[in-house]
C-alpha cells in the first residue's frame, strides 16, 4: 500500500469569512435565552417521540436467520451475547470496490459507535451487519479500527431482515426467550443520532458548512455533506474522495487493502 500523508485543506479562514454581530454580553445573553425557549421545547418534543416510539408495535422476525461472523454462520439470536436487546447497524458494501470507495455515510456514523459498556450495562448488544462478504467487510473494520462485533448478511437472510427497505438504516429488536421481534427502525437523516460530531457541529457558528444548511451570506459552505469533502479545483487533497474517518487512519500506516490476493491497488 502506498502511504498516504494528509494533507491541509483549504478552508475558509474565520478572517475572511462572515461573522456574527458583535454585542455586550447583556445583549448575547438575551438573544441566547430567547433561543433557549425552542430548544427546551424541542428536548420536551424529542422526550414525548421517544415515548411513544417506546410504546410501538413489534413485528417477529425468524430469529433462526442466519448471518456470518468470525467464528462462522451463526442465527441471529445469536448476536444479542445472551442480553435481550439489539441494536444493529445494516452497513452498505460495495463489492470489488477499494477501501475508499466503501459507503462514507455508514462509516461516519459505525466511526462513532461508543463505548459499549453503557449499552451493556441496559442489556443492550450493538452489532454492524454489513451488506458484503464478511471477509473483506472485516477488512475494512481491521482497516477503521472497529472493535464492535461485527457480521456479514448473506444473501438468503436479505429479505427476512431488511424487508424491502435497504442497508444503510439502523434496526432495533427484542429477544423473548427463542423469538425475535423488531421493534424500530429508521434510515438517512434519522440516523443522525448515533453520529455525535453532527450534533457538535450544529452547536458552532458555522454549523456543518453544507452547502444545503441555510446559512447568511458568506457563511462557510464548503461541504457537500459531513461525511465527505468534494474534490473540486480548489482542493486538490486526494484524502477528499474518501470516507473522512479513512484519513487519520491512512495518516497512521494502517493498510486499507480489501483484497489482498488480488494484488490490487487500493489507492488507484
Amino acid at each position: 500500500m502506498t502511504k498516504v500523508t494528509p494533507q491541509p485543506i483549504a478552508f475558509v479562514s474565520n478572517d475572511s469569512a462572515t461573522t456574527p454581530t458583535i454585542v455586550d454580553r447583556q445583549h448575547f445573553q438575551a438573544n441566547v435565552d430567547r433561543l433557549r425557549v425552542r430548544e427546551k421545547a424541542l428536548t420536551r418534543e424529542a422526550d414525548a417521540i421517544a415515548a411513544e416510539r417506546r410504546q410501538l408495535p413489534m413485528v417477529e422476525v425468524d430469529a433462526l436467520t442466519s448471518v456470518v461472523g468470525p467464528n462462522g454462520v451463526v442465527p441471529l439470536i445469536e448476536v444479542f451475547e445472551g442480553r435481550q436487546q439489539l441494536m444493529v447497524a445494516y452497513m452498505m458494501w460495495h463489492e470489488g470496490k477499494t477501501a475508499a470507495q466503501q459507503c462514507p455515510g455508514c462509516t461516519m456514523v459505525i466511526n462513532h459507535i461508543p463505548e459499549l459498556g453503557y449499552l451493556h450495562s441496559r442489556d443492550v448488544t450493538l452489532a454492524v451487519f454489513c451488506q458484503g462478504p464478511f471477509d473483506p467487510s472485516n477488512r475494512y473494520r481491521e482497516f477503521m479500527g472497529w472493535t464492535m462485533p461485527w457480521y456479514s448478511v448473506p444473501s438468503a437472510s436479505v429479505e427476512p431482515l431488511i424487508a424491502g427497505r435497504h442497508f444503510g438504516m439502523w434496526a432495533c429488536y427484542l429477544r423473548q426467550d427463542e423469538r425475535v421481534f423488531e421493534t424500530y427502525w429508521t434510515t438517512d437523516r434519522g440516523c443522525e443520532q448515533m453520529g455525535s460530531s453532527f450534533a457538535m457541529l450544529d452547536l458552532t457558528v458555522y454549523g456543518r458548512q453544507e452547502v444545503w444548511q441555510t446559512v447568511p451570506t458568506g457563511w462557510p459552505q464548503q461541504f457537500f455533506n459531513t461525511m465527505c469533502i468534494p474534490n473540486t479545483p480548489q482542493n486538490e487533497n486526494p484524502l477528499s474522495e474518501r470516507p473522512i474517518a479513512q484519513w487519520s487512519r491512512l495518516a497512521q500506516g494502517h493498510a486499507d487493502d480489501l483484497y489482498p490476493s488480488t494484488n490490487a491497488n487500493p489507492l488507484k
